[in-house]
């Protein structure tokens, strides 16, 4: 079973195209594992403020790419085929924040006039991204 569950793990993670996750908790290291698979992964982070500097890096078959803790990341399979990777967080209950759920779907709703503010977009702008969570 245990088997069963690791490979599905593997096999939800090939499906999530492009995924931005804020990881609040201890590193988070990120493996591009499987040598028979032909998926590649582009992976990056933004660095903290003041420089805001964006860090990427495309990964091939053993690659290894490391987040440092709390920020922003994602993970795109640019690749032609599925792309298996293994993700090694430091804890046991490392937990994940999903930035677009978090900003346009929070529950009640910021107001759309901070937002727009933030992004520096018309409200509605705001209100139809809103509208999709």
């Amino acid at each position: 079973m245990s088997n069963k569950l690791i490979i599905l793990s593997f096999v939800a993670l090939t499906f999530a195209c492009l995924a931005f996750a804020y990881e609040p908790k201890p590193l988070q290291d990120f493996c591009v594992a499987d040598p028979n698979t032909s998926g590649t992964l582009r992976v990056g982070f933004v660095t903290s403020n003041p420089d805001n500097r964006f860090i990427t890096k495309v990964l091939q078959k053993g690659d290894v790419f490391v987040f440092p803790v709390g920020l922003v990341h994602f993970q795109q399979n640019v690749g032609n085929g599925y792309a298996v990777a293994i993700a090694a967080l430091s804890s046991q209950n490392p937990g994940a924040i999903t930035i677009a759920n978090a900003v346009f779907g929070a529950n009640p709703p910021i107001p759309g006039d901070i937002l727009a503010k933030a992004f520096q977009v018309d409200k509605s702008v705001v209100d139809k991204l809103q509208s999709k969570f």
